[in-house]
């Protein structure tokens, strides 16, 4: 039992100190207004679109409000079949800024997403692609706040993790553990200035790229069978000996991803496997891992409470204080509820649930999502024609 015991607190310890280096570190994007009128590069904003009837028009419309105008905005609709096309052209009335592409048939050996985001790069004419999702929210200064950053940091790939909005139980005790992974899991330091991939990550709701730089790596061509595509890019980008910085949103840039617990169970699922390597046997000691370090305290508290010893309750309560403060810590940086860090152990079953179906999955045929199944692979990189890559640069 002490043995276990102290494995986890020097888990926690470990976390805990990343977190707080973190929470110094971590570049956010800072005050958009002093930032517009500095700024001169000419942007391709690109949103790959499959039935988002419910978010384009308002996403459009957020977009041409930018205090920041040097941009175009192309947006592929991938066979939607809401009318998501129709709607953003309606929004856009007649803003010469604004393109809608139709996507071409899905080809052998590509997702969905990667094979809407490749048309989109071939269609840009910027120096800057700015990747980023029909459902992610933009105040009026963030694409100049985005760009002055990227200035700022030099980078060939800046990604930003948007703030992320939750209203459901189900949203708010398993979305914020993105965050808890980013800023308790992954030194900062170590992604901006350590050559190794394992210190990679990315968030695709919000990507931006030098040109030449998505041209160099392949672009999605490289990774187009890889359901993590924005951790795979981001890998190659470190690969390449080009600058990957992350950044976070600061009520900038946001996003509500899902809006139910159905939605945040699926959407998890269908990335949760692949980004385990695609190998189950790791997704189940990751599970066996959390189980340990973040719901064990807790019941190892309940029995010595119960037991009635008052010197039995330090140590497991120390746990446990380190556990819901290394979760409110990521919490507090990222602009989420601090409170739902008491409900850690909940959200840790949470993600047993979908963990077991990413496994059920895995094992019939490959996840499903937006009418799609495909078949989840490895964050590899993969051989990229040259044509694919020519026409990129």
């Amino acid at each position: 039992m002490f043995v276990i015991a102290f494995a986890v607190f020097a888990v926690l310890t470990v976390l805990t100190f990343t977190a707080t280096l973190n929470t110094f570190f971590f570049p956010r994007l800072g005050n958009p207004r002093s930032a517009a009128g500095n700024l001169q590069s000419p942007v391709s904003i690109l949103i790959p679109a499959r039935n988002e009837s419910a978010v384009i028009a308002r996403t459009v419309r957020a977009l041409l409000a930018q205090d920041y105008d040097r941009f175009e905005l192309l947006i592929l609709d991938d066979g939607s079949t809401d009318g998501t096309g129709a709607l953003a052209l309606q929004a856009a009335q007649g803003d010469p800024r604004v393109r809608i592409l139709t996507g071409k048939p899905l080809p052998t050996g590509w997702l969905g997403k990667n094979w809407a985001c490749h048309q989109l790069a071939e269609a840009a004419t910027s120096d800057f692609l700015l990747f980023t999702d029909a459902d992610v929210e933009w105040q009026p200064g963030a694409l100049a706040a985005l760009l002055r950053l990227q200035a700022q940091l030099n980078a060939d790939l800046l990604t930003v993790w948007p703030t992320q909005r939750t209203e459901t139980w189900g949203e708010r005790l398993v979305v914020p553990l993105m965050a808890l992974a980013i800023i308790a899991y992954l030194p900062i330091l170590a992604v901006h200035h350590l050559p190794w991939r394992a210190f990679s990550a990315a968030m695709g709701q919000c990507l931006l790229f030098r040109r030449e730089a998505y041209a160099r790596i392949g672009g999605h061509a490289a990774v187009r069978s890889n359901i993590v595509e924005d951790v795979a890019l981001a890998a190659r980008i470190k690969g390449a000996g080009l600058r990957l910085r992350m950044a976070d949103g600061h009520g900038l840039i946001t996003c509500r991803m899902y809006r139910s617990w159905d939605e945040v169970r699926d959407g998890f699922a269908k990335n949760l496997l692949a980004g385990h390597g695609n190998r189950p046997f790791l997704l189940l000691l990751s599970t066996l891992f959390h189980w340990l370090v973040f719901v064990f305290p807790w019941a190892w508290l309940l029995v010595a409470a119960v037991g009635g010893s008052s010197s039995a309750v330090v140590f497991p309560l120390a746990l446990v204080s380190l556990g819901v403060g290394v979760r409110a810590l990521s919490a507090a940086v990222t602009g989420q509820r601090v409170r739902d860090a008491l409900f850690m152990p909940a959200s840790v079953a949470l993600m047993t649930v979908i963990a077991a179906r990413s496994l059920h999955w895995h094992f019939t045929g490959g996840p499903r999502w937006k009418g799609r199944v495909f078949t989840a692979e490895p964050p590899r990189a993969q051989s990229v024609d040259s044509h694919s890559a020519n026409s990129l640069r």
